[in-house]
């Protein structure tokens, strides 16, 4: 027997592990997987295949058996759901989070929306024991290429200073620029353009 499985989210990946460590160690029960939908409602689809039939999983908690020759689905209610993996699900590390900042033209300072998400990151860095956070500079395409550069490196470096204030020691932070060459919205040479003034911060 084989799995395939096709266009799964991340969540069903995280899931599949979870399921199988929780399952083996119930060694009377039957292995079986089951279809859960990202935070944001998407869903993604699995396939279970043997020589005998395939089953394809397409609705929320919808699962099929692994093993054997039964390829039959069925749903399992959230309540259902917990009662047998929540154990699992509550030891899941928290998934990899991104906030974006955006900078006023040409500057290092944030916009005043942009200042307001801080504490909302700062918060999500100290409950993530282990956390590890990327700082990544960009601008938009106006003045020269290298000036941007190192534009986007001071920007990262200072809200990588704004982050320290969470108490995260610098050995979790990397810092990098991309200048101009990674824009968010395309544009021409020597564009002002605000969604690309920016920094990204991704949480881990």
């Amino acid at each position: 027997m084989s799995n395939q499985y096709t266009s799964p989210s991340r969540t069903l990946l995280s899931w599949l592990l979870a399921s199988a460590l929780l399952l083996g160690l119930t060694a009377c029960s039957k292995n079986y997987v089951v279809l859960l939908p990202d935070d944001d409602g998407t869903l993604g689809k699995v396939t279970v295949t043997s020589p005998q039939e395939n089953a394809l999983l397409d609705q929320k908690n919808q699962g099929a058996f692994i093993g054997g020759i039964r390829r039959d689905t069925f749903t399992l209610s959230d309540e259902q759901l917990q009662a047998q993996f929540g154990a699992a699900l509550a030891a899941s590390p928290k998934k990899p989070a991104r906030y974006l900042l955006y900078f006023e033209t040409g500057q290092t300072q944030l916009t005043e929306a942009s200042q307001a998400e801080m504490p909302r990151i700062k918060e999500d860095i100290s409950q993530r024991p282990g956390v590890d956070v990327a700082v990544i500079g960009h601008t938009d395409t106006q003045g020269e290429a290298q000036a941007n550069y190192a534009l986007g490196l001071t920007r990262a470096q200072l809200v990588s200073q704004l982050i320290g204030e969470a108490g995260i020691s610098a050995d979790h932070v990397s810092i990098a620029s991309h200048g101009e060459k990674n824009l968010l919205v395309a544009t021409p040479d020597d564009t002002n353009e605000p969604r690309n003034r920016r920094v990204e911060v991704i949480v881990r």
